[in-house]
């Protein structure tokens, strides 16, 4: 069976001097897409953002490691969700693994890559399953309350009360009345549910026009306020490198030429002040 070219842009004649042409990268065997990859990280390192090799090198590693994304993904299989779907969400966990991976570190991708898609995953489940967040023990809470019911009423309880529940789990009934209420937020109402008014006589619109739009540049704003301390404490080198690669919107290129430092250096440099940052906002968080 020949075989075929995918979907994504790859443009491999460019890219052939320097990088041996994949035909069919997501057949590659697991132990073959190991080797290549370590082969495909160490020349994206140091290619131009945009340039037709880096665009080929990029999108060889997505198809090279979607076994990983698969893998991943089965742990899932029993949640109700299409597993098509599935897998395309663990693909952008993937894809952030790879824009994140630093080849000079000397870890496994496959290491470094299942946390971000297995996160990228649960956060589709957290975010698709209830209708409004609640915390994790809540949401734990409101599993042990409706496995408590299904055993109270097998006992012949046919509507187990607040008191049943608590004394079957061993909770205070403060607690089983939170869980309870909690479990409101898994299913939600319509937002084009119309509102009635004057008695139900008329519509008044719909619930939708009640929301509000939430301003993108809040959450910008609130992100660069939390990152400026920690900017603060970076060396000044590290924040002439952010800045110039932020602030000014450079390429890891243009920022070596303008410092007289290799790609490669400059490479180097942000991926420890991006990795200092990421530490000192996951402590806060």
């Amino acid at each position: 069976m020949p075989a075929t070219r995918t979907n994504l842009d790859r443009t491999p004649e460019a890219a052939q001097p320097s990088l041996p042409l994949v035909e069919d990268a997501q057949r590659v065997a697991p132990h073959d897409a190991r080797r290549l990859s370590k082969l495909f990280f160490e020349r994206l390192s140091v290619l131009e953002e945009g340039t037709a090799e880096y665009q080929y090198a990029r999108n060889t590693l997505i198809e090279m490691n979607l076994s990983l994304v698969r893998y991943v993904a089965r742990r899932f299989r029993s949640r109700g969700q299409e597993m098509e779907d599935v897998v395309q969400v663990g693909t952008i966990g993937l894809i952030k693994a790879i824009d994140r991976f630093d080849v000079w570190m000397e870890n496994e991708f496959t290491t470094f890559s299942i946390p971000y898609i297995t996160g990228e995953i649960k956060r589709f489940f957290r975010d698709t399953t209830w209708s409004v967040h609640v915390p994790r023990r809540l949401q734990e809470l409101r599993a042990d309350l409706a496995r408590a019911r299904e055993e109270l009423e097998g006992r012949g309880i046919a509507e187990p009360s607040v008191a049943d529940l608590a004394s079957h789990l061993e909770l205070r009934e403060d607690e089983v009345i939170e869980g309870l209420v909690a479990c409101n937020g898994y299913d939600a109402d319509s937002l084009d549910r119309p509102i009635e008014a004057g008695g139900g006589k008329r519509q008044a619109g719909l619930v939708a026009d009640l929301i509000g739009n939430e301003d993108p540049a809040l959450a910008l704003a609130e992100d660069l306020q939390a990152l400026k301390p920690h900017l603060a404490q970076l060396d000044e080198r590290e924040r002439t490198l952010i800045q110039l690669r932020f602030g000014a919107e450079m390429t890891q290129s243009e920022i070596g030429v303008e410092l007289g430092m290799s790609q490669m250096h400059v490479s180097r440099l942000l991926s420890r002040a991006y990795a200092t940052l990421r530490e000192a906002l996951l402590a806060e968080a």
